[in-house]
């Protein structure tokens, strides 16, 4: 029989592309299709993604407790979650095949949300007053060290544990005087919930003291040692939607839109934002590029959180971040 050990090759001459596979990356959020998710879904319609080989696929989340273990489990090979909820799993469950590979969040959103007209305006008023808390909320986490830092009695404070869902609603309603939770996601929802603008008070953990940083995306390790340029490719991608999405936000809410078309596109502009202005494009990313860390900043956040929360085995940054697989063509750098 004649066989043609040419043909081939000869087939993908003709053809004029590499018949090469894209990788499969399910991607998981930490949260809801909103305005801060936006840069990822635009750097999926702008091919950012594609021209990497990398067939990606994003999931809504429900906090980064649920993030994590995704990740940590290998159901998915990437996710996007908050590093100090990341620590703090790491040290209960030494073993799990997670780390942070690229921070986000420079400045975290994690915040106190309060009413004027229910009398919270700075930490001290938050004495003799109901603070609403989901259980699983990264704020809450960090919800005791803003209490060191501010000097405020914690004892006087009534803590009522609230779902997600449930959380502005209550404040809307005046049941609690002020939440835990992540600053642009809580003052829009409040305002959407008709609460008046100049009614709403944020107080930012990271104003009064909290060195702590934010979301990262985070990686499997096992998936990400086998496979180093998948996960660096991705990393590249997702600076490019953060770029475009600082540039021209309307582009990137119009890629939110398709995937979430019940949301307010003003709304979610507003939220990209604030997360935009106040904890993405920070002076520290803007000299040094979005993704790396301060090791003496992170090495301070550390301690932080020793302060509070009582760690199994000494912390190491080195479990919680790891910088190699960031690009180093000059794709970070954001303005």
């Amino acid at each position: 029989m004649f066989f043609n050990k040419a043909l081939p090759a000869a087939l993908i001459a003709v053809l004029g592309t590499p018949l090469l596979a894209e990788t499969d990356i399910p991607f998981a959020l930490d949260w809801k299709f909103e305005g801060p998710s936006a840069p990822y879904f635009h750097a999926l319609d702008a091919g950012y993604f594609s021209d990497a080989d990398l067939n990606v696929t994003i999931s809504e989340g429900a906090g980064s407790l649920d993030a994590i273990p995704k990740v940590a489990t290998g159901a998915f090979p990437i996710g996007f979650a908050d590093i100090n909820s990341l620590m703090r799993f790491l040290d209960q469950n030494p073993d799990a095949p997670v780390t942070a590979v690229m921070m986000v969040y420079d400045k975290p959103p994690f915040a106190i949300i309060g009413r004027e007209s229910l009398g919270v305006t700075e930490p001290s008023d938050l004495e003799g007053k109901v603070l609403g808390a989901p259980p699983p909320d990264g704020a809450w986490a960090q919800f005791p060290i803003f209490a060191s830092e501010t000097g405020i009695d914690v004892d006087a404070i009534t803590v009522e544990p609230v779902g997600f869902p449930t959380r502005e609603p209550m404040l809307a309603e005046g049941n609690v005087a002020a939440i835990t939770g992540f600053s642009f996601s809580s003052t829009l929802n409040l305002k959407r919930l008709g609460v008046p603008e100049d009614d709403i008070s944020v107080m930012l953990m990271a104003d009064y003291g909290v060195d702590l940083y934010g979301n990262a995306i985070i990686v499997n390790t096992d998936f990400a040692e086998a496979n180093p340029e998948v996960v660096t490719a991705f990393l590249g991608a997702v600076a490019m939607g953060w770029k475009d999405a600082i540039a021209t936000p309307d582009a990137a809410i119009a890629a939110l839109m398709e995937r979430n078309p019940a949301a307010d596109a003003d709304l979610e502009t507003e939220r990209l934002q604030m997360a935009i202005d106040g904890n993405v494009l920070t002076d520290y990313v803007m000299e040094n590029g979005i993704g790396g860390i301060d090791t003496d900043r992170m090495a301070n956040a550390i301690e932080q959180t020793k302060s509070v929360y009582e760690f199994q085995t000494e912390p190491d940054a080195a479990l919680y971040f790891d910088d190699s697989y960031l690009p180093d063509d000059g794709s970070l750098m954001l303005k």
